[in-house]
């Protein structure tokens, strides 16, 4: 299946080691053969991150969640961790040790603050702006909308002809189907790092996010049926 990428066996091998030995994934013996699948904490990302890629963000509430750390420099370590963590779940820093996010999941944000490394040096709050900046100027402290938006056109540019070339004229076999939906959904995942649904009511007209969403919602589903049946025909799907 991965020679459909271009992917060396070597290459491969290497991805899922890293990726064991980060706790994503977990192996067992099954025959003379190693049989992979995700642990506790990868399972627990996928779930966490899906709607995200693959639903449009819910409506704002109007208010912010605000995460406030304090972990001595001599932890940077895990000071950098949980940054990251809070990048995935949405959240962009408005300060030094100050984080907000229009939409973070509860209890995502629980999950991560109540770890014990965390306890002791997180705040976590959900309230409304008071000023003095209005909620669209926060907006912009915290994410550069701009080179967002920018993002977003060359995602669109780079597949919407795409798809038009492909629902006129199903040219696509479906093992280049499976790549093409691999592909689009790792291109589309990237926003998930930038844009964590920004509120619809604080942006520009004519958002481009809100169209590149919708290509990726439409192309995602034209390609699913080749790109299924390709993966069907090569995966062997272990017992349990």
């Amino acid at each position: 299946m991965m020679a459909e990428f271009r992917l060396s066996e070597a290459a491969v091998r290497q991805a899922v080691s890293r990726m064991s030995a980060q706790s994503w994934l977990a192996s067992r013996k099954r025959a003379n053969r190693a049989v992979y699948s995700l642990t506790t904490r990868g399972l627990a990302r996928v779930e966490a991150l899906s709607p995200r890629i693959y639903e449009p963000a819910a409506e704002w509430d109007g208010r912010w969640r605000l995460l406030i750390y304090a972990i001595a420099e001599s932890k940077r370590a895990q000071r950098d961790r949980l940054r990251k963590d809070l990048t995935v779940l949405g959240f962009a820093p408005l300060g030094p040790s100050i984080w907000i996010s229009p939409h973070a999941a509860p209890a995502d944000v629980q999950a991560l603050i109540a770890a014990k490394k965390h306890r002791d040096v997180t705040h976590y709050f959900l309230g409304e702006y008071a000023g003095p900046l209005s909620d669209s100027e926060l907006m912009a402290r915290a994410w550069n909308v701009e080179s967002i938006a920018a993002d977003y056109r060359k995602f669109i540019d780079q597949y919407a002809p795409r798809m038009r070339a492909e629902r006129t004229h199903q040219s696509l076999s479906a093992a280049r189907a499976f790549v093409e939906r691999l592909w689009l959904v790792q291109d589309f995942r990237r926003f998930l790092y930038v844009d964590p649904g920004l509120p619809s009511a604080l942006l520009p007209a004519h958002w481009p996010g809100s169209i590149a969403s919708a290509l990726f919602r439409e192309y995602y589903a034209l390609l699913s049926k080749k790109a299924t049946n390709f993966f069907r025909s090569v995966a062997e799907i272990a017992p349990g």
